[in-house]
């Protein structure tokens, strides 16, 4: 049996690695907003979720494994910036120093703010290029603030992490293969075959047919594999919390690439129905028209929609149940063992609840892709 997988994961490495940039940049401002009361929060009504969920749900340029404040346990990732000022900096995100929101490294140069990094002082410069802009001293100082971030987050180290083990995995089936052919699979392989055929005759077949299914099934291998894998790591606890594919960024990416091999793929028979659809009234052309273009870019983006909801929705879950204990535990100690013990109940039932999930949305996603690439490619009847 052939086990290729798709140049995506290559791809899926330089393109969203960037992508996640937008994701983490919107967070600081949800973080920043939920984090700016804490204190306040603190000393009125003890625990506040807000931030403990936000913290574990969104990227970070460290793998938080237990712990709280300064007796947490972190492992740093490398911290890739590039200005124009500086030019290119790697070190580790440890080299962050400080106590509060805001870190700063030792020789002064970047800081951290809300999980964002910066250049130091970058609002009083921009202060004083505003002033000097005033003055009219013609000197511009803006493109000393510009700063490019190309760190590994912990969502980029978790979708590396995947892709390489998926390599490994399907390199180890395929030497098995190739050393004892036309024998029954054995070991992990013989739990990977049944995955594959299940992808194969269940999905890619019924939507794309024989022939044609045998052209788009290493990228469905690929995305399915990847996401199934993703959505598993994100449910093993004490290693980080990963929501891989709770980042808007990576699903993106995925999204994106089916969207262009179903327009690449598209046939005559695709793209007239899609900018003259048949059977319709001419006068109706006008209405239809702009529904069907519009629809072609909606695609994708339910995808993506589906995808990061349902994962990050599953850990926003179980982190409020975890929340519930804490926020009882405070009033009361038979409070707390008593919500602790229905949160825990039901917090096993949504973990078994997410191993099916992490299932279906792999399958989901990759159904969809096939059946968007069937509609692209079926030919017309005469």
């Amino acid at each position: 049996m052939s086990m290729r997988f798709h140049p995506l994961l290559l791809a899926l490495s330089l393109l969203a690695g960037q992508a996640t940039r937008a994701q983490h940049d919107g967070h600081e401002l949800t973080e920043r907003h939920a984090s700016e009361g804490v204190h306040e929060m603190e000393e009125e009504s003890g625990f506040d979720p807000s931030p403990f969920i936000i913290h574990h749900v969104a990227d970070a340029h460290d793998i938080h494994l237990w712990g709280e404040g300064e007796s947490a346990l972190h492992i740093p990732l490398p911290v890739i910036l590039y200005s124009e000022k500086y030019g290119l900096d790697v070190f580790m995100s440890s080299a962050f120093h400080g106590h509060g929101e805001v870190k700063h490294t030792e020789d002064g140069r970047y800081e951290m703010s809300h999980g964002h990094i910066g250049l130091a002082g970058l609002h009083n410069q921009h202060s004083h290029d505003q002033h000097s802009h005033d003055h009219g001293d013609g000197h511009n100082h803006e493109h000393e603030s510009k700063l490019y971030d190309f760190s590994i987050t912990k969502s980029v180290f978790g979708m590396l992490f995947i892709m390489a083990l998926l390599v490994a995995l399907f390199g180890r089936a395929a030497a098995n293969y190739r050393k004892n052919p036309g024998q029954a699979p054995t070991g992990l392989t013989s739990v990977l075959e049944p995955l594959v055929v299940f992808v194969r005759d269940d999905i890619a077949v019924p939507s794309l047919g024989a022939k044609k299914a045998e052209k788009f099934l290493p990228f469905l291998l690929t995305v399915f594999f990847f996401i199934l894998f993703a959505n598993l790591l994100g449910l093993i606890p004490f290693i980080g919390g990963f929501n891989i594919t709770g980042t808007v960024g990576i699903t993106a990416v995925m999204a994106t690439f089916v969207f262009l091999l179903t327009s690449f793929n598209g046939n005559k028979h695709y793209w007239g129905h899609l900018f003259w659809p048949p059977g319709v009234p001419v006068f109706v052309m006008p209405i239809i028209i702009p529904i069907e273009i519009v629809g072609m870019f909606l695609k994708p983006i339910v995808l993506m929609i589906r995808l990061t909801a349902n994962i990050t929705a599953g850990h926003i879950i179980i982190l409020s149940f975890v929340s519930l204990v804490l926020i009882f535990g405070e009033s009361s100690v038979a409070a707390g063992y008593g919500v602790g013990i229905f949160s825990t109940a039901f917090m096993i039932f949504m973990y078994c609840i997410e191993l099916l999930v992490a299932f279906l949305q792999a399958f989901i996603f990759t159904l969809l892709a096939a059946i968007y690439f069937g509609e692209a490619t079926h030919e017309a009847h005469h």
